[in-house]
């Protein structure tokens, strides 16, 4: 019997941070193609309605890439037909993925259609009121793209949460994949569109694949994305079940595609195969809190020692560290967090907390600021403050 190798909690923060991009020499000018690699290695980046200090998806490119053009970004996502390459669907949660992860993820569309899967007011529409749902459909296939505020029925509706029964069918349309994203206008509102006017007939016509072969695919993609991951980790980078992940893991480990390890404190490691060991990180970096570094906050705080929780939802006087708190990444640590917000009227990137962790190096400040003043450089920004109080 081989045995299990043993890899220590540095190494395995290292082989994690060289998976998702950290470490290497950053573009002088990054360009579509830098942000088709980055997502060739991320395989998505996750959306969020957000925008105190910028959208979430234009984040991981930034923190990985330096300044970029995030136009570039927004032509990859939802450009003209010649230049889009990329579509939204749930996979972590709604995200921005490549064209090709859409076979991949039709079991999921058809557990939707059935009902089976989505949020509670939204699975109605699969059954009893599939008929609401589909003449929605129909309007759409006939008027062209459109958004939810476009309909009479939603007239009324106000909030990011008072959701119509209009928005729900057209969600359920959405996780069914009947529909998909076409644009997004100025308030980043979602114009649906029928699925087969936005993805390439070459992609839709590709055959479905099998459950498992699905299942198997994105699980190794997830490995990929990690380097080393624990079970648990690996189903939830596109929130699949345990009783659909764990015969994939076990058929990649088998192919020897995953191989077991052991890891201080962790339970069912797995390390992809072609995972680079890296040596050293030299890095520095700010993380969006829906970075897929760190957003399964169990494995950021056993990778990094880094306890980090998002407090947009904690009342203000409760909050610890802040809304929007992004931590700081310097080498292969996490060293520090920063509450940031960007002041568009003033032009100035607001800090308006910061804190470092114990032990943070001498020279974290100083690096920190560095990549304050480039964010704000990226934001059209004329520079970073601190809050007055």
């Amino acid at each position: 019997m081989t045995a299990i190798e043993n890899i220590g909690q540095a190494q395995a923060r290292r082989i994690a941070l060289g998976a998702q991009g950290f470490g290497q020499k950053r573009p002088g000018v990054a360009g579509r193609h830098h942000l088709r690699q980055l997502l060739g290695r991320l395989h998505l980046h996750q959306i969020d309605s957000v925008n105190v200090l910028s959208r979430a998806h234009y984040l991981p490119a930034f923190s990985r890439l330096g300044c970029y053009d995030r136009t570039a970004l927004d032509a990859l996502a939802w450009g003209k037909p010649r230049e889009r390459k990329l579509f939204e669907y749930w996979a972590h949660e709604a995200s921005l993925l490549p064209f090709e992860f859409q076979p991949l993820l039709r079991w999921r569309m058809a557990q939707a259609d059935r009902g089976e899967t989505g949020w509670t007011g939204m699975r109605v529409y699969a059954t009893e009121r599939r008929g609401e749902a589909m003449a929605l459909l129909d309007r759409i296939k006939i008027d062209g793209p459109m958004a939810v505020s476009d309909f009479e029925s939603h007239k009324g509706q106000t909030g990011w949460w008072e959701w119509s029964d209009t928005k729900r069918a057209l969600e359920w349309l959405f996780w069914a994949g009947h529909i998909t994203t076409a644009s997004r206008r100025g308030n980043f509102e979602r114009v649906y569109d029928l699925t087969e006017r936005v993805i390439p007939a070459a992609i839709l016509n590709q055959p479905t694949p099998s459950d498992f072969d699905a299942h198997r695919a994105l699980i190794q993609c997830a490995a990929q994305a990690h380097g080393i991951a624990t079970s648990g980790e690996l189903r939830d980078y596109f929130r699949q079940s345990p009783r659909d992940a764990m015969p994939a893991i076990h058929s990649l480990a088998e192919e020897g595609i995953l191989v077991p390890v052991h890891v201080p404190g962790w339970r069912h490691a797995w390390l992809y195969r072609d995972a680079r060991r890296p040596r050293r990180i030299d890095a520095q970096a700010l993380l969006v809190p829906f970075d897929p570094l760190i957003w399964e906050r169990d494995r950021t705080e056993r990778l990094f020692g880094f306890r980090y929780r998002i407090e947009i939802y904690v009342p203000a006087e409760k909050r610890e560290y802040g809304y929007y708190v992004l931590p700081f990444l310097l080498g292969d640590s996490l060293v520090a967090r920063v509450d940031l917000k960007a002041d568009r009227k003033a032009g100035r990137l607001v800090v308006q907390s910061m804190h470092f962790e114990p032990g943070a190096p001498s020279d974290s400040r100083e690096a920190l600021e560095e990549q304050l003043a480039r964010m704000a450089q990226w934001l059209g920004l004329e520079g970073w403050t601190t809050a007055t109080m």
